[in-house]
């Protein structure tokens, strides 16, 4: 029992099928024994061991018959299956075949069983026909001999090689083998009128040839007949062969040996025709039709046992066997595709189908080699090559070593030992090409199918036209997918007019010729079709055959199909074959076996080709039901010898039922070559064509598909759905032009005059004598009066329902909604377009010179082209009139229609529709919604969205949109008539395990319109269009492709010229793509060697090209071409052959340009993975703001100097940020080397401070200087290297500040060698001082120590009030004695007056009157300086007019107020240093007046002598009484009494304590923390806080506002509107430089006396000195100290470089010290906390503004040299330099001003300028001032007298707001304050609100 052998064996089963688990569930599916829902819930289980126990369960309950099924698959699956494993009749019995070959368990029934010798020999196709009888029965086993033998191609020894039967080489149409002879006779067949079956249809040509009497008898003992495609009948008996010929499937030539089950790893169901004795591809359950064939569900044994006429007869009720039910066979049918599908690894989208963008997925796989290796590749590598339009793409070739079959043997002769050896099974590891492009057909969706198909259509491959039943039990007819080919060609009926015709394949009528076979046949039909369509010289392989690689595979699922392939003449009547199209179809397969197909073919074709060898009488039968049939019909007879009488015969008797004449038989001679019969062909045919046959489109071809029973896969419901939505658009649409104008009206004259005032907005062209400001409010008022027009047009019945489509419905529908509106639309543009070029040469000959009707004309020919970017735009269109009517507050957010219509965009852009960018007939750039569309996009990938980008650029029709849909497989539109017009960009997902080596997650790929377009050529500004059109997408770029197609060197020429100046621009802006060079068109292998010394010539003008750039650019320096792009012309150039490979129409794609542009691709991949990591592909956010910033500059006509971008500035301001904390460590290492080396020097006998100390410290500056500066380079390098983001659009600005690195450097040195020297001056200037007071307290010291004595010897002890009388007496008379010498005092001022005198001694009398009558330098103190008329000389101006005077005297005044705040600054600094006055003081302070006077005066105004003498009096006037309070405080300071006198405290205190005799130890060491460490400790602070204090202010909240310039001005601006106080806007705008140091302390002192910081800063600062002090009293260098003069050496010597200890002090603490050393110590450590709290205390008491006061080292002054930069203002406006660094080369500022604002006023109004210089600069407006002589200067020019100055153009109307609104706030306060009338602002100026003014300054400083 079967059952108990499954349950007994249950264990050993599980363990034997897992180790195949899938194969077997495919063949129990394929076999029927489990249903298809029970297949598929067993898939559903993920472990294998669970999914067999499962399935043995079901085969249980299926009962015993169920289980008897199973086993006997399980012996064909597994023959040495165990024999208690085997069905109970196996077990004793051992089948040789079944054993070595598992695909031949094909059982036969009792009959055969009992008569071996009419047992048929199986064909390949019925061994693996899992539709078949699946067991046998106990007889049928009991005598082995009875068992099938199997043909040779079965494979049936164990080496492969054949069991019996021999091939006949010759006979190989489809690979023939010999079958045993049945000895049986075939019945003689009825007459051909038995043949019709009571009108139902044409006789099935698979009807039993046996006699029908026996079927009924024991209808389950038919055998299943094999159903061979070739040969339908089975083998057909005849008396003068010994065997019959059974041919296999259509076209399959060479071997007939089949590969056995098992290879690569398939145990499925095998190779060949699933379908046993029935017609697969009928659909059994349609009406009584034309379509049914007869006797559909009759079994026909292949020795013939039925006659054709006799099908009728079967009693269809009866018992059948299982294998003829139609389910049955489509279960069969559905088995061998499953198997197909595992082999080919598509199982997973069987359901899930591939999708379009999933094959254009970037992915590891696309950098490899496509050799295929194992059948898996095969559909990737087919996918691969068409989209690359490979012309090999249908080839299955297995690489080496793919085989499981292939040996390996050593070069000895292998294992036999012989060298040379025949193959004996020359079957392949492979798939026909067929089976492989049905499997990917039926994976993928739709719109894949139709571009495989579009693709296949390119490379001239015949396209499937009727694919068999697959997965449906219908044939399917590809309607939907060939719908988007187009062809072009000529016929000779319009040669002459030299015109052409266009049009969609499927909507062409033309004839149709079907190729058919009938039997075997031993040519190839198709290999005779390829010559017939081929021209001479030209031949190409349409249809697959049996020679070409891999063409001799059988197919396996492909039988059935039907190909189809066009002839399209050319219009050279010498060369075309025919002279119009024609259609060749060709039916895969014999037609007995696909009738159905058969009939479709006799319907749709003018005429029929039967190819055959011969026909006997039931063949005839067949063909005689083809009577009253419309189609000719024609026979290729292939002369057999012994066949060719009984074939004619026949064909005779045919000829009047199918109405034949003699010229519809074509033989094939045995002596005549296959050129005879092509050229007989092609003569038949062409008389065909002449005969007016019957003209039918394949979408007319879908209507009796439809009444056959054969679906149309177009006739889906989401395809039906889109169908309807489209034809409501398209119905409406008769004349394009006139549609565009009705019905897309906002795209027309609305958008194009929208573009010009945008760019005139920029430009300024037609200004005239407007002012800049009221020119631009005019413009903008005429923009938004555009924008209302837009958003007062109603949507247009078209667009509503183009919304509705895109809108509403699902994805799945949208898609084709899209399609099929891009179809409709292309054929009515193509009418139109069509109609209006008839019209245009029609009008040429007639008109003649008349070039208005013809310009008229050739308007509306560019005008004719309409297709979805049409209404894509519109849609963009009232979208931004929307957003505009938003922005000016006219309507609001609740209102908007159209808000969701980016994210439907952003869908699209998805799925890989192409998305405009320019739109090409406007030249205009949809800025907001681009930007909301693109913004979408990147909200919906999540964030994930890093892009590399790829354009194109090159001249008109040179194949740039057909390079890029090679390369990436895109959909760039590239049809005639629809040149691709401004850009378009789509976008490549990059597969999840490529993007990190990518470094991306998408590339964009931008397809430009041509350059040098002829239709642009007339209009003057076409150059301009080209510059600007190249300038964005290579701005855009990261790698560029210039696509080069022509041989005229001088357009090429300019083409380069174009591109060079892109290229520089960009380089001028910090980017620099990659540059391909592609030369199209060039075939020759030896190209890239012979075009060497080209490339160099190429580079040669290249390199001239950009210098001639360079300086149209206005650009200085030398520039090579390598300069500007990422250039190497070895690798970068490119050499592709044509597209074509012949000539078209009929002209493949060249294998050669596919394989060159695989290259290319391929190299660019490499590229991007090793692309340079600082340049970080762009995100999404990062590609708009590139977008908007290269638009803004390309609308100004100068492109560099207009170009502003966030992202640089963002970079620009990350690199100032970290640039300036870089510079504040460098300066803070170095005060606080200086604050030590001053601290050393003043802890130095001046006597040691000899000549070399000097050298020494500036050596050891120099050091600290050089270590310092490499520092902040390295980190500058590292920093350029890091990738931190866009730093390489900064890259530019690197040597800016590296220089301003040194300039740093020098800068330091200078202030630590000036400081260092003056602390020597001073400390050496004491020297003399400190000698006399050294003798001093020597005198003093041994006159207390005679009193102690004297006083000790008195009787009486002292009181201590005597005491202290006798000590004053003392102490009076002693300083009486001392000779007291004080320092003289000098009269500074008259040093200084004689310095001034020597200074002007040269320059004449007049000025030494003037010096003579001048009045003492003291006088000057505290006296303004006033200008006075004098002091202008304008005698050399013509005419000296009040308004130059005016000019003059303020720019005068503003230098001096300038010269002499900066000497007040030096004079405050040496007052500070609190040393003495020193003579070099007076001669730096004349030295910065010459060399002020000499930079900014002389050359630009003429000034008299009095001015310079005035000046100097004036500022030495001021350092006099300075530099005189100075020496007298220094003079006051150490006055020698005054010394003494300090010290008089401390001497009486130690006299007492020894006087006493107490222990004045503590005492002492009190003295010594109040005396010495007390005041050394405060200057200690004083020096070192105020570094601490910016250290912690730049690191608080607070820096971020003084990171940058930028940051700063920001900060500024905005506190001031916050404010809103008119005074402090005057202060910003007249003296920049105050209000930003009182700003900056305000601030400081705002900050820590809100955060209460400062304290513990102080405490920071103070106990980090303390711990030293305590470390270094609990030294063993103090502690092992003998004396206190010993300790306190070591201890001050510790801390020279920290504290500045008073000798003096010091001395009296030494006088009469006894004390323990150690003692003394832990004393001074008992009070140091008393005196740290007190020090504390001090500073807590000063307050937060005095302790600014008291810091030697001012924070306000060093945030503001941060924060102010160079200083510069710009030339017109006044507006402080941003720049980074402190020595750049150019200044900038992000935000202009009104130019009134710093009090310029009209010469003749007298009325404040409100023009902005950045409105200016790009105006045609001109300006004078003194720099320009008084005379008119171009603002367009300002660079040639300010060269330092780039002052943008405001990046939009919006940008300057912020000084507008200020401006229009205090006009009348700024015009009172100026003594001026206020200014006539624009009106629009009046509608800025603060929050606008507020937005603008965000949006300019990059702060949103």
């Amino acid at each position: 029992m079967a059952f108990e052998t499954i349950r007994r064996g249950r264990e050993r089963l599980i363990a034997l099928l897992l180790t195949t688990p899938d194969p077997v569930l495919d063949e129990v599916a394929s076999l029927g024994i489990v249903t298809e829902e029970e297949y598929e819930a067993l898939e559903k289980f993920s472990e294998p061991r669970e999914r067999i126990r499962r399935l043995l369960i079901k085969i249980q309950k299926k009962g015993e018959r169920g289980c008897e099924q199973f086993l006997a698959c399980l012996q064909n699956l597994f023959p040495d299956v165990p024999p208690e494993l085997q069905p109970l009749g196996h077990r004793c019995v051992t089948q040789t075949n079944d054993a070595e070959n598992p695909e031949g368990g094909t059982f036969s029934e009792k009959n055969e069983a009992e008569n071996p010798q009419a047992a048929v020999t199986l064909g390949k196709n019925e061994l693996e026909n899992p539709g078949g009888p699946t067991s046998l029965e106990k007889n049928d086993l009991e005598n082995p001999e009875t068992a099938l033998p199997h043909e040779e191609n079965d494979l049936g020894n164990a080496d492969g090689s054949p069991s019996s039967g021999k091939i006949d080489p010759q006979n190989s149409e489809d690979a023939t083998s010999s079958e045993k002879n049945d000895p049986e006779k075939l019945e003689e067949p009825k007459k051909p009128e038995a043949l019709l079956s009571s009108g139902k249809g044409l006789v099935t040509p698979n009807s039993a040839t046996t006699p029908i009497k026996n079927e009924p008898e024991n209808p389950e003992n038919a055998l299943p007949s094999k159903n061979d495609p070739e040969s339908p009948g089975g083998a057909r008996s005849s008396e003068k062969d010994a065997a019959a010929v059974s041919s296999e499937r259509a076209d399959f030539e060479g071997s007939a040996n089949i590969p056995s089950r098992g290879e690569e790893g398939q145990t499925a169901a095998g190779k060949g025709n699933i379908e046993d004795g029935v017609t697969p591809d009928l659909d059994v359950s349609m009406p009584e039709s034309r379509a049914e064939a007869p006797g559909i569900a009759s079994s026909v044994e292949r020795s013939g046992a039925e006659t054709p006429g006799d099908s009728e007869s079967v009693d269809r009720s009866g018992p059948e066997a299982p294998e003829t039910s139609p389910n049955k066979v489509h279960a069969g049918r559905r088995g061998a595709v499953k198997t197909v599908l595992s082999k080919l690894k598509l199982r997973k989208f069987r359901n899930g189908k591939l999708r379009l963008r999933d094959l254009l997925q970037i992915s590891p796989e696309s950098l490899k080699d496509s050799t295929p290796y194992v059948l898996g590749d095969l559909p990737w590598q087919f996918l691969r090559k068409l989209m690359a339009l490979n012309g090999t793409a249908r080839s299955t070739s297995l690489g080496q070593g793919a085989s499981d079959e292939d040996t390996s043997e050593d070069e000895e002769g292998g294992m036999s030992g012989a060298v040379f050896s025949l193959r004996e099974d020359n079957s392949r590891a492979s798939l026909n090409a067929h089976d492989v492009l049905c499997a990917v057909l039926l994976c993928s969706d739709s719109f894949l199918q139709q571009e495989i198909l579009s693709k296949m259509s390119m490379c001239q491959f015949a396209l499937p036209l009727l694919l068999p039943t697959l997965d449906t039990p219908k044939c399917t007819l590809m309607l939907w997918a060939m719908r988007d080919i187009v062809r072009k060609w000529r016929p000779h009926s319009l040669a002459q007019s030299r015109g052409f015709r266009e049009e969609s394949l499927v909507l062409t009528s033309m004839p149709t010729i079907s190729f058919v076979r009938m039997g075997s046949c031993s040519f190839s039909k198709s290999k005779l079709l390829n010559e017939v369509l081929s021209p001479s010289q030209q031949h190409h392989d349409f249809f697959i055959h049996r020679d070409m690689e891999s063409g001799n595979v059988p197919r396996e699922i492909a039988d059935g199909v039907v190909e189809i392939s066009w002839y399209f003449p050319g219009g050279r009547e010498n060369l075309d074959l025919f002279p119009e199209p024609i259609a060749v179809v060709n039916l895969r397969g014999d037609i007995e076996s696909h009738w159905l197909q058969f009939s479709f073919l006799t319907e749709i074709s003018s005429a029929v080709f039967i190819l055959t060898e011969s026909i006997n009488e039931r063949e005839y039968a067949l063909l005689s039901s083809l009577q009253g049939s419309t189609a000719k019909y024609y026979f290729i007879l292939n002369n057999q010898a012994g066949k060719a009488k009984e074939t004619v015969g026949l064909l005779n008797i045919l000829a009047p039922l199918l109405d034949m004449k003699k010229s519809q038989l074509l033989v094939k001679e045995q002596s005549n070559n296959s050129a005879e019969l092509v050229k007989k062909l092609r003569s038949t045919l062409q008389g065909v064509m002449s005969s007016s046959p019957k003209c039918m489109s394949i979408q007319d071809m879908a209507v009796t598909a439809r009444e056959l029973g054969i679906q149309v896969e177009e006739d889906g419901g989401e395809c039906r759905t889109a169908l309807e939505h489209v034809k409501e658009i398209t119905a409406e649409i008769q004349d394009v032009a006139k549609y565009k104008r009705e019905m897309l009206r906002l795209q027309g004259d609305l958008w194009k005059n929208l573009a010009k005032v945008e760019k005139e907005l920029c430009r300024m062209k037609g200004q005239r004598d407007v002012s800049p400001e009221d020119y631009r409010s005019q413009l903008r008022e005429r923009w938004l009066e555009l924008r209302r027009q837009q958003n007062q047009c109603d949507l247009t019945s078209g667009m509503v329902k183009f919304i509705s489509g895109i809108g509403q419905l699902r994805p799945a529908e949208k898609h084709h909604f899209l399609k099929w509106m891009k179809f409709h639309l292309d054929h009515i543009a193509r009418g139109n377009l069509s109609r209006l070029r008839a019209e245009y040469k029609e009008k040429c000959r007639a008109l003649g010179d008349d070039t208005q009707q013809l310009a008229e004309l050739d308007e509306l020919i560019s005008a004719s082209s309409l297709g979805v970017e049409h209404f894509m735009r519109e849609l963009g269109q009232f979208y931004e009139a929307e957003c505009s009517m938003v922005k000016e507050g006219n309507m609001g957010n609740i209102q908007r229609q159209f808000i969701h219509l980016p994210g439907i965009a952003a869908d699209l852009m998805l799925e890989g529709f192409p998305m405009e960018l320019i739109d090409g007939d406007a030249s205009n750039i949809p800025l907001q919604w681009v930007t909301d569309v693109l913004t979408q996009l990147h909200a919906k990938l999540g964030g994930r969205s890093k892009m590399l980008v790829l354009t194109v650029l090159g001249v008109q029709s040179t194949g740039k949109s057909t390079l890029l849909n090679t390369m990436f497989g895109l959909q760039f539109a590239v049809s005639s008539g629809r040149c691709t017009r401004g850009a378009f960009m789509s976008l490549i997902k990059v597969s999840e395990n490529f993007q990190q080596e990518l470094g991306c997650d998408f590339i964009l790929v931008i397809d430009t319109e041509g350059l040098k377009a002829p239709e642009l050529a007339k209009l003057e500004d076409s150059y301009e269009h080209d510059n600007e059109l190249a300038t964005l997408v290579i701005g855009l770029s990261d790698i560029t492709i210039v696509n080069l197609a022509m041989e005229n060197a001088t357009e090429m020429k300019d083409v380069l010229q174009i591109v060079v100046h892109a290229f520089l621009r960009m380089e001028e802006i910090g980017h620099k793509p990659n540059c391909q060079f592609v030369h199209q068109n060039v075939s020759d292998v030896s190209a890239h060697e012979q075009n060497m010394r080209d490339r160099k010539h190429l580079l040669e003008q290249l390199n001239e090209m950009t210098k001639a750039a360079a300086r149209m650019e206005k650009q200085s320096r030398e520039m090579k071409f390598s300069d500007i792009m990422d250039y190497d012309p070895e690798k970068h150039s490119w050499y592709v052959p044509g597209l074509w490979h012949g000539v078209p129409p009929m002209a493949p794609v060249n294998i050669g340009y596919s394989e060159s542009v695989y290259e290319l691709k391929k190299y660019l991949y490499e590229f991007m993975r090793h692309r340079s990591p600082r340049r970080a592909p762009k995100d999404v956010p990062q590609f708009i703001e590139w977008v908007r910033s290269l638009w803004n500059a390309v609308k100004h006509e100068n492109f560099i100097f207009s170009f502003r971008n966030s992202l640089v500035a963002e970079a620009y301001t990350q690199l100032s940020v970290m640039y300036a904390q870089w510079e504040w460590d460098f300066r803070k290492e170095m005060h606080l080397w200086m604050s030590k080396t001053e601290t050393t020097i003043q802890n130095q006998p001046p006597d040691d401070l000899g000549p070399g100390t000097f050298e020494k410290l500036r050596l050891e500056a120099h050091q600290m200087l050089h270590n310092g500066e490499q520092k902040m380079l390295q980190s500058l390098q590292s920093y350029f290297e890091s990738g931190a983001g866009n730093l390489h659009l900064v890259e530019k600005y690197r040597e800016d500040f590296f220089r301003s690195t040194t300039f740093l450097r020098h800068e330091l040195e200078n202030y630590l060698l000036c400081k260092s020297e003056e602390a020597i001056r001073i400390q050496k200037g004491r020297s003399k001082i400190d000698h006399l007071q050294a003798g001093y307290m020597k005198v003093i010291e041994g006159k207390v120590d005679g009193l102690l004595q004297d006083c000790r010897e008195r009787e009486m002890e002292l009181k201590p009030k005597e005491l202290e009388r006798e000590f004053a007496k003392m102490w009076k008379e002693t300083l009486a004695e001392l000779p007291l010498e004080s320092l003289p005092l000098c009269q500074i001022h008259k040093d200084i007056r004689y310095q001034l005198c020597k200074d002007l001694e040269n320059r004449g009398s007049s000025v030494k009157q003037m010096l003579h009558k001048a009045q003492s330098l003291l006088s000057y103190q505290n006296k303004p300086f006033r200008m006075k008329k004098e002091y202008l000389d304008l005698a050399w101006y013509k005419a000296a007019m009040e308004y130059i005077t005016h000019q003059c005297s303020h720019e005068l005044e503003e230098f001096t107020k300038s010269l002499v705040e900066e000497c007040r600054r030096y004079i405050g600094q040496k007052v500070h240093s609190q040393g003495d006055y020193d003579q070099t003081y007076c001669r730096e302070l004349l030295w910065m007046i010459n060399e002020g006077l000499q930079q900014n005066v002389a050359g630009k105004i003429r000034t008299s002598a009095s001015f310079e003498v005035d000046l100097k009096l004036h500022i030495l006037g001021e350092a006099a009484s300075a530099f005189q309070k100075m020496h007298e405080d220094f003079l006051k300071k150490n006055d020698p009494q005054r010394r003494l006198e300090q010290l008089r405290p401390q001497y009486f205190s130690t006299f007492r304590d020894l006087y006493y005799e107490k222990d004045a130890c503590q005492k002492r060491a009190v003295d010594f923390s109040t005396q010495c460490l007390t005041p050394a400790l405060w200057e200690y602070m004083k020096k070192r806080l105020g570094i601490e204090i910016v250290d912690d202010f730049l690191s608080s909240g607070e820096s971020i506002k003084y990171g940058s310039r930028s940051f700063f001005q920001f900060t500024v601006q905005k506190k001031l509107l916050e404010e809103m106080d008119f005074n402090n806007y005057m202060k910003y705008v007249s003296n920049y430089e105050g209000f930003v140091k009182a700003w900056i302390q305000t601030c400081l002192i705002s900050h820590y006396r809100e955060t209460g910081s400062l304290g513990e800063l102080e405490r920071t600062v103070l106990a980090t000195i303390m711990k030293k002090i305590r470390d270094t009293l609990e030294s063993s260098e103090c502690q092992d100290a003998l004396t206190i003069s010993e300790f306190l050496e070591q201890f001050c010597q510790a801390l020279c470089k920290e504290l500045v200890i008073s000798k003096d002090n010091l001395e009296v603490i030494l006088f009469k010290n006894t004390a323990s050393v150690r003692q003394f110590s832990a004393d001074i450590q008992t009070f140091l906390p008393q005196v740290e709290e007190s020090i504390l205390l001090g500073w807590e008491e000063l307050g937060v503004e005095m302790v600014f006061t008291q810091l030697q080292f001012k924070p306000q002054d060093e945030i503001f040299k941060r924060v102010f930069g160079c200083g510069k203002q710009c030339p017109f406006c006044k507006v402080p330099c941003e720049a980074g660094g402190s020595d750049h080369k150019q200044h900038f500022a992000s935000v202009h001003r009104p130019k009134g604002l710093g009090g310029y006023s009209c010469e003749t109004t007298d009325r404040l300028v409100y023009s902005l210089c950045s409105s200016d600069v790009v105006s045609s407006k001109s300006f004078k001032n003194l720099n320009t002589a008084f005379k008119w200067h171009p603002y367009k020019d300002y660079r040639k007298l300010y060269p330092t100055w780039h002052i943008q153009p405001d990046p939009s109307i919006s940008a300057s707001d912020y000084w507008k609104f200020i401006f229009r706030k205090f006009n009348r306060q700024f015009a009172r304050e100026y003594n001026v009338e206020p200014a006539d602002l624009p009106p629009e100026w009046k509608k800025i609100t603060e929050k606008q003014a507020l937005q603008s300054i965000q949006e300019a400083f990059n702060m949103e």
